[in-house]
């Protein structure tokens, strides 16, 4: 949300080339949660088979195609294109984030150039997508994410499609909580996402088959996770040998 309480004001720009079609309905939806789309233009040769399937969803998303010709072998206008287009419109000041769609890293120097004014950069590509892209996003979400089969169940102890094995994610949070460790062990699990947010900007639950992050936490035998009065999450490392259970009650724990 952008200040004031009002949605923050996004411009999308896809990358036709480098995006598939498939993931629209879930790029949309997981957009509407970061703020308006207010610009959103997509770039590539339309008159391509190969682009045909985006071809067949702009109207019903409103994107402003871009056409791009593929007059030379190799040579790229639809990147160049996006470049400059974001450049303009950042120069505007109208915009409060960006959300690049490609799996591309040809645009990690696009991604840190717009995070130098202080506007927020989401990208949203593949499992491949080079870490270079992925890093100098705020957020970066991987697209296999958005596709319809890979709903994520949660709450009911079944997993949705894992990208990424569970213990990857048990590394990360054993991490952040012991960056942001209490003298009781015990740390909000609000606290937990934002750490994790900066240590790894394509952090993501559903990437490890888990809807939200305490379904998750739930799930790793390293972790206790306390549910206070007012519906508070606390979360501490398990203690070696220790008899405590999951629901195990923090002693003080942190304020706030």
């Amino acid at each position: 949300m952008a200040n004031g309480g009002k949605q923050a004001r996004l411009a999308v720009l896809i990358d036709a080339d480098n995006a598939s079609a498939k993931i629209v309905d879930g790029l949309f939806e997981e957009i509407a949660k970061l703020g308006e789309a207010s610009v959103r233009r997509i770039y590539g040769d339309f008159s391509s088979p190969r682009s045909k399937a985006w071809a067949d969803v702009l109207t019903k998303y409103a994107i402003i195609p871009q056409q791009q010709f593929a007059y030379t072998t190799g040579k790229n206008a639809s990147d160049i294109t996006l470049v400059i287009d974001a450049m303009d419109l950042l120069h505007s000041g109208r915009f409060d984030g960006f959300c690049l769609v490609s799996s591309d890293s040809d645009f990690t120097r696009l991604a840190a150039r717009i995070r130098e004014e202080g506007v927020d950069v989401y990208g949203f590509g593949e499992l491949k997508t080079p870490e270079s892209f992925r890093q100098a996003c705020r957020r970066f979400i991987y697209t296999e994410n958005l596709l319809p089969d890979a709903a994520a169940k949660g709450g009911t102890g079944e997993r949705g499609k894992a990208l990424e094995p569970i213990s990857k994610a048990d590394d990360l949070l054993r991490k952040a909580i012991a960056e942001i460790e209490t003298e009781t062990g015990w740390v909000l699990l609000g606290s937990i996402g934002s750490q994790l947010a900066n240590l790894a900007p394509d952090f993501d639950p559903r990437t490890y088959g888990y809807k939200k992050l305490s379904d998750l936490v739930r799930d790793l035998p390293s972790l206790e996770l306390n549910e206070e009065d007012g519906g508070r999450l606390k979360v501490r490392l398990k203690p070696k040998g220790g008899s405590a259970g999951r629901r195990g009650s923090p002693r003080g724990g942190q304020k706030g």
